[in-house]
């Protein structure tokens, strides 16, 4: 595992790399893939997100979350970072490490999505391994947490060889396709036994 990354913390110059997949944050120039991949991952995607908006997907869009996640990363509120093949040409899905709280917390809270021809491979499990660390070490973050529907397997077993563990049901806990849906809770604390498998 490599990481690449410029004075600043939490810079968006940041580039990780694992073996099997890297991790840098979107730029402009990465709009038609991730419209090309949202687009043909949605049936997907869906029952597992907020409601989509009707320009979910136009370049306007994207460019007012490019911005915002810009102010995140500035406020060390958050980073996002796509996920792209080892060499960085095919892009996979995204991660997001968001609600950094700081002070006795220093917790984030991950998200994820993945494209539906990505899917099954590993990539996720890599991204999130790859993630923590830097996460850790240069973020100095103590505890990750993480939350997903509890019918969604897929998922729960991504966090789960990613070094997760379960903590517990809240319910109503956030509102996916406009409705309040219970949310299985997974967490990982700095302290605990890295996964064995390699990224």
């Amino acid at each position: 595992m490599t990481f690449l990354l410029s004075a600043t913390r939490g810079s968006g110059d940041l580039e990780l790399k694992g073996r099997t997949v890297s991790l840098r944050a979107p730029v402009m120039g990465d709009y038609a893939a991730w419209a090309d991949l949202r687009a043909a991952s949605r049936t997907e995607l869906e029952p597992y997100e907020p409601q989509w908006t009707r320009d979910e997907l136009s370049r306007t869009t994207f460019r007012h979350r490019l911005k915002h996640y810009a102010r995140e990363a500035a406020q060390d509120l958050g980073y996002a970072y796509f996920i792209f093949d080892v060499t960085g040409t095919r892009l996979i899905g995204a991660v997001t490490l968001s609600n950094v709280r700081r002070g006795v917390a220093q917790a984030g809270s991950i998200g994820y999505w993945i494209g539906s021809p990505e899917t099954g491979r590993g990539h996720m499990t890599a991204a999130l391994r790859l993630l923590a660390p830097y996460a850790f070490r240069t973020l100095h973050l103590h505890r990750l947490e993480a939350g997903c529907l509890p019918a969604n397997l897929a998922s729960v077993r991504v966090l789960e060889k990613a070094g997760f563990q379960r903590e517990g049901l809240a319910r109503h806990y956030l509102r996916i396709r406009g409705n309040w849906q219970d949310h299985l809770l997974f967490a990982r604390l700095a302290d605990d036994p890295a996964p064995e498998a390699s990224t």
